[in-house]
């Protein structure tokens, strides 16, 4: 509504909108690519129980913290440029 206030205008509010979805979608994949990577031979081929239940258990963990990180990578690049790109208001100087 207001381009210097505390509210977001509408296309503000879209490109936060966006750029969460770009931040689940983009950590989804990195995540479903290393759970495979990490997982995927436990999964493929007949592995003593052992190290099959090792590789799911660190390919689950690491595609948690993958997500996670990625997320919150995502999320605080597009602070920081956003907050670049806003002006200040005459009252916030």
């Amino acid at each position: 509504m207001y381009a210097y206030g505390g509210r977001r205008s509408a296309a503000e509010r879209d490109a936060a909108t966006v750029e969460i979805g770009y931040a689940l979608v983009s950590a989804a994949f990195a995540a479903a690519v290393l759970f495979g990577a990490v997982a995927g031979p436990a999964l493929l081929f007949h592995l003593p129980p052992l190290p099959a239940a090792v590789l799911l258990r660190l390919g689950s963990a690491l595609a948690v913290v993958v997500f996670m990180a990625r997320v919150v990578s995502v999320l605080l690049r597009f602070r920081r440029q956003f907050a670049a790109d806003r002006p200040i208001a005459p009252d916030e100087r």
